[in-house]
C-alpha cells in the first residue's frame, strides 16, 4: 500500500461533517484502472469514488467495459417482452412469487408512501442456479427465476449475458468502496460470496396529458442495497436525484456511461457518511422509455453494523443491527404490498 495514498485515520467523519454544500452536478469516474496492479492508482480512483459517495451518493463510471453488444440484446429481449398482451405477461406475475421474481404491472408497485403508484412495468430476475441457496425461500435474493421463453426465447439469455457483465462491473467496485472507507481490499469479499444482485428490466411509457407528481415513473425513493448499477436509455432525461437543498438534479444519460447510486445498505454500514440519495424517474419526454437497474447487496445473514471508523462519541450509531436478507425482504414488501 502506498503510503502517499493512504487515507488517514478520522478523516471519513471529517469528511462527513464538510459536506454541508449541496452538490449540483453528479462526477464522472473512469473505472477502468479499477483493477489496476499498482496500487497506488487504485487509492486514488478509491479517493474519487470516496468523494462522490460522500458528497452525491451518485456517480457515473466511464471504461466500465461492458460490451455494447450486450446492452442493446438485453434491451431489445425486454422491448420485445413489454410488447406482448397484458394477460401474457400476467402470466408471469410476481405476485405468484415468494421472492419477487418475474413481472410487475403498471401502478403495481408504490416506491414513494406519498404516491399513488409507479408508471412503469418491470421484469425482476436473480442469479440462475440460485433456487437451492441455503437460506431457502426466505431469501428475497435467492429463489428460482422464472422466464417468458416460449414468447421471446432469446429473453432469458440476453438479460442473462448483460447480468453476467454487469456482475463483473459490481464486483470490481467493492474493493474501491473498502478503500474509500480505509479498510482493506478484500473487506468485502466474505460478504458477497453468492451473488446477491437483483436485476430489473423497466419500461416506463410515456406519461401525457393532465398529471401531478403522485403518479411519476417511481416515485421518490432511496434504493435498499449496497449500490445499484443502472444503463438508462440515451437521449431521454428522466433520473433526477435530490440533493440537500430539496432540488431535483437532472441524471442526464451520457453516452458510455452508467450510473452508480449507494443505496441503504451501505448507509447503514458507514452511518449516513456514504449517502444513499433520495431519487426518482419522471418520463415526460412524449415518448416510450427502458432502462435495467442491477441493485447489489450482500449476502442474505450479514450484519449491517456500523463500521468503526465511522463512528464517534460526537457520531454515535444511528441505526439498529438488522441482516442484510431482512432489510431488503422488508423494504421489497412495502414497495410491493406483499
Amino acid at each position: 500500500m502506498a503510503a502517499d495514498s493512504e487515507i488517514p485515520p478520522q478523516s471519513l467523519l471529517q469528511a462527513a461533517s464538510q459536506t454541508d454544500a449541496a452538490f449540483q452536478k453528479i462526477p464522472i469516474i473512469d473505472v477502468s484502472n479499477a483493477t489496476n496492479p499498482d496500487p497506488a492508482i487504485r487509492h486514488q480512483l478509491a479517493n474519487q469514488v470516496r468523494d462522490a459517495c460522500i458528497n452525491v451518493g451518485f456517480f457515473y463510471v466511464k471504461g466500465h467495459g461492458i460490451p455494447e453488444e450486450d446492452i442493446t440484446n438485453a434491451v431489445e429481449a425486454g422491448k420485445k417482452f413489454f410488447e406482448l398482451s397484458a394477460d401474457q405477461k400476467l402470466e408471469f406475475d410476481s405476485r405468484k412469487s415468494s421472492n419477487f421474481k418475474g413481472y410487475t404491472a403498471l401502478l403495481s408497485e408504490n416506491n414513494d408512501p406519498n404516491g399513488r403508484g409507479d408508471l412503469h412495468e418491470g421484469f425482476d430476475f436473480g442469479p440462475e442456479g440460485n433456487d437451492e441457496n441455503s437460506q431457502g425461500e426466505k431469501n428475497a435474493m435467492s429463489g428460482a427465476n422464472v422466464w417468458p421463453t416460449k414468447y421471446v426465447p432469446e429473453f432469458r439469455d440476453s438479460v442473462l449475458s448483460y447480468y453476467r457483465e454487469a456482475i463483473r462491473l459490481g464486483r470490481s467496485l467493492f474493493p474501491l468502496f473498502a478503500l474509500a472507507l480505509d479498510l482493506p481490499e478484500n473487506y468485502f469479499e466474505d460478504k458477497t460470496k453468492e451473488a446477491a444482485a437483483i436485476m430489473r428490466v423497466l419500461h416506463y411509457p410515456p406519461q401525457t396529458g393532465p398529471h401531478d407528481d403522485r403518479v411519476v415513473g417511481i416515485g421518490a425513493h432511496t434504493d435498499f442495497e449496497c449500490f445499484t448499477i443502472l444503463w438508462q436509455q440515451p437521449n431521454i432525461q428522466a433520473l433526477q436525484v435530490l440533493n440537500a437543498d430539496k432540488e431535483w438534479i437532472n441524471a442526464t444519460p451520457i453516452e458510455g456511461t452508467l450510473v452508480i447510486n449507494l443505496g441503504d445498505q451501505f448507509a447503514r454500514w458507514t452511518n449516513d457518511i456514504f449517502k444513499s440519495t433520495v431519487h426518482r424517474a419522471i418520463n415526460r419526454t412524449g415518448v416510450e422509455r427502458y432502462s435495467m437497474p442491477l441493485f447489489f447487496g450482500t449476502d442474505y445473514n450479514v450484519k449491517l453494523e456500523a463500521i468503526p471508523s465511522c463512528v464517534s462519541p460526537e457520531r454515535p450509531a444511528k441505526y439498529e443491527v438488522v441482516t442484510a436478507g431482512e432489510y431488503v425482504r422488508a423494504r421489497l414488501q412495502a414497495a410491493y404490498g406483499h
